[in-house]
């Protein structure tokens, strides 16, 4: 089942720190909703256990995630997959530009997710509203950790 979320997130700082911060996997594992553990693995790839409750369903994915289309200080497509056990798959990714605004960024987003296995059976409209709010807590934080 496959998704497609988009927004953008003023944040109150210079692109190039609003950059910095988008690679970097401390401040990463403090925005993603539910992340136990980010490491990277290359200055591309990074190793993920994310907690995740979908409606009644709460599993653990293990996953990487990959930075591929690098264009520094201005965009890159972050693409991440996990598998949840007997919860089945989420898999996805999202194109990330940053554009000067004042003396702040603006950041937008376009995701595309897929989920499969039970997740999937919860229902289209559950997933869709779940994935919504996790991508928009995730851009807020971010937003409150960079520009704050």
């Amino acid at each position: 089942m496959a998704l497609v979320i988009e927004g953008e997130e003023r944040i109150a700082a210079p692109v190039d720190k609003v950059w910095a911060a988008l690679n970097d996997p401390a401040v990463l594992k403090e925005c993603i909703p539910g992340c136990q553990s980010l490491e990277m693995k290359s200055p591309t790839e990074m190793a993920a256990t994310v907690v995740l409750k979908i409606g009644p369903i709460k599993a653990t994915f293990n996953g990487e995630v990959t930075l591929k289309n690098l264009k520094p200080p201005h965009s890159y497509t972050i693409q991440g997959e996990g598998k949840g056990g007997i919860a089945g798959f989420a898999k996805g990714g999202a194109d990330v530009t940053l554009t000067e605004d004042g003396d702040g960024t603006m950041l937008k987003y376009a995701a595309k997710a897929d989920v499969g296995g039970k997740i999937a059976q919860l229902g289209s409209r559950l997933i869709t509203s779940t994935s919504k709010k996790l991508a928009g807590q995730f851009f807020s934080t971010f937003g409150e950790k960079v520009g704050g």
